[in-house]
């Protein structure tokens, strides 16, 4: 087999960073603005959806915020895979399978959550009706979806935020910095996400600044050469 001149080598391992740069740029800001639009449009208290529900411009946010959440896991993925490309033969067995696990049941988890909350909001677009059994259907849809996005999803997105740190500080992608503002925001999720519902936004945030600095990295590189 044929193997690869120097120059298209090193053309290859500057290339990968900026794809996961640019594949983590999309994926941050996609999730982010889904999950900003959620909560925004849907109250503290989402059991009681007979006001929102019929306020079109509420229900419309969820759907644009759901319909958001198929884009944002391609791009995860790719994100995902560029890291891994990018890492080559360093790559450690264990770590990297929790890497990839961890991000393969969050898509899964977040596929899921959006499935369900686009359901609802679909099925119940006139409102709650009030007999004990819509109201029992509405209440045990919006668990399920809250519990798949949060209890498990920003939990699993936390798993993948401390691979992430792990495995790029290992290998002195990001900066030590970088590094721990990741353990510590994936601390954060592990622990309060449950109460505070706006740390959702540490993940994409984290994988945000990551993107970024490799994408500043790779520009960096060209001017030096």
């Amino acid at each position: 087999m044929a193997i690869g001149t120097e120059p298209e080598i090193i053309g290859k391992e500057l290339r990968t960073p900026r794809a996961a740069a640019v594949a983590g740029v999309a994926f941050s800001l996609l999730l982010g603005a889904s999950l900003v639009l959620i909560r925004i449009s849907v109250p503290a208290d989402p059991s009681d959806a007979r006001q929102w529900l019929t306020d079109s411009g509420r229900r419309h946010a969820v759907l644009v915020a759901v319909n958001l959440v198929p884009f944002a896991g391609i791009a995860f993925l790719w994100f995902i895979g560029a890291v891994r490309d990018r890492l080559g033969d360093r790559e450690d067995r264990f770590f990297a399978t929790v890497f990839l696990g961890s991000g393969l049941v969050f898509v899964a988890m977040m596929y899921a959550a959006a499935a369900v909350a686009g359901s609802l909001v679909i099925g119940f677009r006139g409102g709650v009706d009030p007999s004990a059994g819509a109201a029992q259907d509405w209440r045990f849809g919006g668990a399920v979806a809250h519990a798949l996005l949060t209890t498990y999803g920003m939990r699993m997105a936390a798993v993948f935020m401390i691979t992430t740190a792990t495995i790029t500080l290992r290998y002195e992608v990001i900066p030590r910095w970088l590094g721990l503002a990741g353990y510590a925001s994936a601390l954060a999720l592990l622990l309060g996400v449950n109460v505070i519902c706006w740390l959702e936004l540490l993940f994409p945030s984290f994988v945000l600044v990551v993107s970024v600095y490799l994408l500043c990295e790779g520009f960096r590189r060209d001017r030096v050469r």
